[in-house]
């Protein structure tokens, strides 16, 4: 049977990454899709492993080819998802992870119905805590914390569209929800009785 397609989406500062992290570390049934993006590597990222890096040109090519099953443009460098990986990870029987914004999730969930939606806040006062964050991390310039504050409201007003909503208080407590929904997910009848059809096609 085909894996599940869980889609994790937050806005920047809220912790996904790391959650997601740490619940990959744990669950070898669980694969991550790396994206492939135009925007430079930052310091310490490797690529293949946190991205697939290419140029303008090369992202737009593959485009073009229709080779990606999501792509979006957030802050100003582009973003997609390789459609063959998907297919090829599904078909093993993995459940695969993307970590993508509002926009991709609303390409995938078209493409396939049945994919989990999560979303991850920060607490109260969200876009303050979000703030925070992004300063301690130390990592982007004034402009670029502006710009990303901006994105993190659009990326919330979606919220609504998800199916489960994690709030990232507690960094523990927040990964063994993650883990839960993941696990929760496997056990819905429509899954269980595709990868045990010996127990369920004996009751009719």
């Amino acid at each position: 049977m085909t894996g599940n397609l869980f889609i994790v989406s937050a806005p920047s500062g809220a912790g996904k990454s790391s959650l997601v992290s740490a619940v990959l570390a744990e669950d070898n049934r669980l694969a991550l899709s790396v994206s492939f993006t135009t925007r430079p590597p930052r310091a310490g990222e490797v690529n293949g492993r946190e991205y697939h890096f290419v140029d303008r040109k090369t992202f737009d090519s593959m485009l073009a080819r229709g080779e990606f099953l999501e792509s979006a443009e957030v802050h100003g460098n582009r973003y997609g998802t390789s459609q063959k990986w998907i297919a090829e990870t599904r078909a093993k029987g993995l459940d695969i992870v993307l970590e993508i914004d509002w926009q991709g999730a609303q390409q995938v969930r078209k493409a396939f119905r049945d994919a989990v939606g999560i979303f991850i806040l920060p607490p109260p006062p969200v876009l303050e805590e979000l703030e925070r964050r992004l300063r301690g991390r130390g990592q982007d310039s004034e402009e670029a914390i502006q710009l990303r504050l901006h994105a993190a409201r659009e990326e919330i007003g979606h919220v609504a569209e998800f199916d489960y909503v994690i709030i990232n208080k507690e960094f523990e407590e927040a990964r063994r929800d993650l883990a839960a929904v993941v696990r929760a997910s496997r056990l819905m009848l429509s899954r269980q009785s595709a990868r045990h059809p010996e127990i369920f096609g004996s009751f009719g």
